[in-house]
């Protein structure tokens, strides 16, 4: 699988046209798709292009959510 630097996810924020994706446990996944992730933020408490894996432990579900989404990548 494709390997994504750092720079690419904060570049795929879900803004201005560009996709959103997320970073959780070393693993990128596209939620431009999802409801939940209007405009690259995520419920006004969590924007794309970030790592999320230590945000996940405040969240009211788990990694396995991920499994929803399409996977990009693993993250460099």
């Amino acid at each position: 699988m494709a390997k994504i630097t750092k720079q690419e996810l904060e570049e795929n924020n879900g803004q201005n046209g560009k996709p959103a994706w997320v970073a959780v446990e070393g693993k990128v996944y596209d939620v431009t798709e999802s409801s939940f992730w209007a405009d690259g933020s995520h419920m006004g408490m969590h924007d794309a292009g970030k790592d999320l894996t230590d945000d996940l432990s405040m969240a009211p579900h788990g990694a396995d959510n991920m499994e929803k989404v399409k996977y990009v990548g693993d993250l460099e």
